[in-house]
């Protein structure tokens, strides 16, 4: 049976989307889907409990600054350029699909040098490391670099942005149709719960976790707080009106469709999910010298474009917290357009478009590796 390679990781971000479009080509053309992934244990179990083949790689970071780790990294990505190139020589894909991160560049790599087309997507405002490594791969073996924004293919070099295309980012077919009603069956949840639903990453966050904790006796006497803390060491608070869970897998479409309102960090895939739900969003995006501010410019696109409320570092305390989610809860006008304008967005969802675009390229014979 031909097949197809799928390839990224390091987050939930970077695999979840990248399901949505390998479901989507699995339905479509009915061929094997396989995934080049890291030896996260994590990465590894998403994939194989969506019924794909997991082949891991030695994954190194990329850095943009100077550090001593570089040099054992560079080992690593050496070694997984190999490894990858191993695997597509002996699966022998129509094509290459990226999802991104640090592990995706090595198989991006080996998939050109091997004559295979690549496809990288970005789903991030400003394209990432990987994606700016990887689009040049896309370029050399005739695929695409596909961006969810219009705005981030002006930041490609101009001899990139002629393969670049805008298709939205893809999200799971669960959340566009889930139901409100399983939700509240899984949290045990009355009907007339206000569900605030509270989302740190598949990772968690710890500032958000303490935030949310500091905000807890004022949050409860608004909604009922469901809380994805991430796995931790420590014990939640015990609280009436606050469902702590460490990790949300299945249930989360519905219970996403259950809430009046939500609360996350603003990484690409959390954001657009909830687009796609069509709910009202309160941000808090990752900032500080830990990473490149994609999703500082991720909250800033969908405050701008009327979706979210934003909360900048130097607002992020409790005090301020609680008046936000206040005014939000006492706004059902403000809420609603929230809403719409957070649904009008995830109309967009690329995955139809990304899924048809890698049929079309996958009907061609995959060429005899070198």
């Amino acid at each position: 049976m031909w097949s197809i390679a799928f390839t990224g990781g390091g987050t939930g971000g970077h695999i979840y989307p990248g399901l949505a479009v390998a479901c989507g080509l699995k339905r479509k053309l009915g061929c094997r889907i396989f995934w080049i992934g890291s030896r996260i244990k994590m990465d590894r179990s998403i994939v194989e409990a969506a019924g794909l083949d997991f082949f891991p790689i030695p994954a190194g970071k990329l850095r943009r600054n100077f550090s001593f780790k570089n040099f054992g990294d560079f080992f690593k990505v050496a070694a997984g350029f190999f490894a990858a190139r191993k695997i597509l020589k002996r699966e022998k894909p129509a094509l290459l699909f990226s999802k991104g991160g640090f592990v995706s560049v090595p198989p991006c790599a080996a998939a050109s040098s091997l004559g295979i087309k690549v496809f990288t997507h970005e789903s991030d405002y400003s394209p990432g490391l990987a994606t700016r490594i990887n689009a040049r791969f896309a370029l050399k073996s005739g695929g695409n670099i596909i961006t969810a924004y219009r705005e981030t293919v002006e930041k490609f070099p101009r001899h990139i942005r002629r393969r670049a295309l805008v298709m939205a980012n893809p999200v799971r077919a669960e959340f566009q149709n889930a139901d409100p009603l399983a939700g509240r069956a899984f949290l045990g949840a009355r009907r007339d719960d206000r569900i605030l639903l509270v989302l740190g990453g598949s990772q968690g966050a710890v500032e958000l976790n303490r935030l949310v904790e500091a905000s807890l006796e004022e949050l409860v006497q608004m909604y009922l707080v469901v809380h994805q803390t991430g796995f931790r060491e420590s014990a939640p608070p015990s609280l009436a009106g606050y469902k702590p869970y460490p990790y949300i897998n299945a249930e989360l479409p519905q219970v996403l469709a259950a809430a009046e309102l939500v609360l996350c960090r603003s990484g690409a895939g959390t954001i657009w999910e909830c687009a796609t739900a069509g709910k009202p969003m309160v941000l808090l995006p990752l900032s500080g010298s830990g990473t490149r501010g994609d999703q500082v410019e991720n909250a800033r696109f969908f405050e701008k474009a009327g979706a979210a409320v934003a909360l900048p570092p130097d607002r992020r305390n409790p005090e301020d917290l609680i008046r936000i989610i206040r005014a939000l809860a006492e706004d059902e006008k403000k809420r609603r357009a929230l809403a719409e304008a957070s649904a009008k967005i995830g109309a967009g969802n690329g995955t139809a478009d990304i899924v048809a675009l890698l049929a079309d390229s996958a009907k061609a014979p995959p060429k005899e590796a070198p």
